[in-house]
């Protein structure tokens, strides 16, 4: 059968990322079950071949440690700005979506997760903008200064005020960040009679955690080490223009 004849549900069935795919064109898995992927994208005005190749093209992302640990520490953090911009933009409103449409009297979890996710979002996003405000513009900052792209006097107060040890300490103390989703979902476990749509969420939501932990160890692995470094640096850089004044 080719792919644009066989229905939603199953399509999604065979493959989980298939449905986020599908939610980025507007078609809702749980909406259009029953219809066709060419029935959909017929009703979303949409070209099927397109779609198609959205979803025969559609693979996680590779571990991107490797590709990373050789670059300087702005274009790190860029990675990081980037992977924070997606969790923000796409993912977290995909898994809010999700759950949101969870049907309650049928799925008992629905209401504890509707009303913790949000509560995880708001954490979750308070910590990213916290992350960019303080940890990356302070080590954007020593990254200009070994450019000599800096005033001495505000970068002195910064280096008073900041500690990339410290801010890596604390790092690790807010790593699991998904304990309490996992732990009300028993860890994502399924059984023989679970939906379709959370089957769905919990490869989405084991997905999601997995990206978590890669990006936090990118953070730990690579980020953390480069700017000790960058860090010792620009205090050295300091003390011999102290010593020349």
């Amino acid at each position: 059968m080719e792919i644009c004849d066989k229905k939603i549900n199953d399509l999604v069935g065979e493959n989980y990322l298939y449905a986020s795919v599908l939610y980025y064109f507007g078609i809702q898995f749980y909406n259009y079950s029953e219809q066709t992927l060419d029935q959909a994208c017929k009703a979303r005005g949409l070209n099927t071949r397109s779609v198609i190749r959205s979803l025969e093209s559609a693979n996680r992302a590779a571990n991107p440690s490797l590709s990373l640990a050789s670059l300087p520490v702005d274009l790190v953090i860029a990675y990081l700005k980037h992977t924070h911009f997606t969790f923000v933009k796409q993912q977290l409103p995909y898994l809010v979506n999700l759950i949101n449409h969870l049907n309650a009297p049928q799925v008992p979890i629905a209401k504890d997760l509707q009303l913790l996710f949000p509560l995880f979002v708001e954490d979750f996003i308070h910590h990213i903008y916290q992350e960019e405000d303080t940890l990356f513009n302070y080590i954007t900052l020593l990254h200009q200064a070994t450019a000599r792209e800096y005033n001495q006097g505000q970068l002195y107060f910064e280096m008073e005020k900041h500690s990339i040890r410290k801010y890596a300490v604390e790092h690790e103390t807010h790593d699991d960040e998904m304990i309490g989703i996992r732990e009300i979902t028993d860890h994502y476990a399924v059984g023989p009679h679970t939906s379709l749509h959370l089957r769905v969420l919990y490869s989405e939501l084991e997905n999601f955690e997995r990206e978590l932990r890669t990006h936090a160890n990118v953070e730990n692995d690579i980020l953390f080490p480069k700017s000790i470094l960058l860090e010792k640096t620009v205090n050295e850089m300091l003390r011999q223009k102290i010593k020349l004044n």
